[in-house]
């Protein structure tokens, strides 16, 4: 277990959040046909969110930057990822898709990695 004093600044966590946003955002939008076939997630669903992601990680590469973020930006990145961490495990639990073993691999993977970015803003948010 991280102690507070190894928790990195906000800022930083930030960063690092936009920059996978928008590497995955990338991937979605540039690959959805190869990843859709890997994974048997619609390449459209793939793509709009892939390009959802755009947008969200310029709004966290903006928070990122300030001196001191402000607690609404904390709270509205927070939480939107945990509303991105519901909809990509509600999708294929209510049977809206039908991954394949590599689309929920995909599915729990990214939940996983954003849940650890809801959990990282979070710690550093209280300090």
């Amino acid at each position: 277990m991280l102690h507070q004093s190894q928790i990195p600044a906000l800022q930083t966590i930030l960063k690092l959040d936009s920059a996978t946003c928008a590497l995955m955002g990338a991937l979605l939008v540039s690959a959805s046909g190869l990843v859709a076939g890997i994974t048997a997630i619609p390449a459209d669903l793939l793509f709009w969110a892939g390009l959802l992601l755009f947008p969200i990680a310029a709004f966290m590469a903006v928070l990122a930057g300030t001196v001191s973020v402000p607690s609404l930006g904390t709270y509205l990145v927070i939480g939107g990822n945990v509303l991105w961490i519901v909809a990509s495990l509600a999708l294929p639990v209510t049977g809206i898709i039908s991954p394949n073993v590599f689309g929920w691999i995909l599915v729990l993977g990214q939940a996983v990695v954003v849940a650890g970015f809801v959990w990282a803003e979070w710690t550093a948010a209280q300090r």
